[in-house]
């Protein structure tokens, strides 16, 4: 007698009581299956948004390097006027603190930047949330 891929006799050979277990066993298996598949699914999804979260943290931390960078430039630049400024009452000192502001204006605008790229909210997985509070009404309403 030939077997079917659950391992049970075919259904035409087997009884009412048979066909109905097999049946419950199908779709067990079906439904472990399709969660299984469901499951994977979620955890790429979850994965594909953690990777873009980090990669634009990443960015954000290189932003955030290169501003404190030119901030610290522009501290330099600041404090060599001062000492130009004190050692001679001329209008090379004026030149170098002008400089110096500007670059320090253009760090902190750099700085600002990066700070708000590293927003918490930005490493928040939305779409995996929104796909698993679908999945989950799907399955509470097929349940009902």
């Amino acid at each position: 007698m030939a077997t079917n891929p659950y391992g049970s006799a075919p259904a035409a050979h087997a009884g009412n009581d048979d066909r109905e277990s097999q049946s419950a066993i199908g779709l067990l298996r079906r439904l472990t299956d399709e969660l299984s598949r469901l499951l994977r699914q979620e955890l790429a999804l979850a994965t594909a948004e953690i990777s873009r979260s980090l990669r634009l943290m990443v960015g954000a931390a290189a932003s955030l390097a290169t501003g404190g960078a030119v901030l610290f430039a522009g501290l330099l630049a600041m404090l060599a006027a001062a000492i130009l400024g004190l050692a001679t009452v001329l209008q090379p000192w004026l030149a170098a603190l002008v400089i110096g502001a500007a670059v320090s204006v253009i760090g902190a605008v750099l700085v600002a930047a990066g700070v708000r790229s590293l927003d918490p909210s930005t490493l928040k997985p939305s779409r995996t949330a929104e796909s698993l509070r679908r999945d989950k009404d799907v399955i509470t309403r097929r349940q009902s």
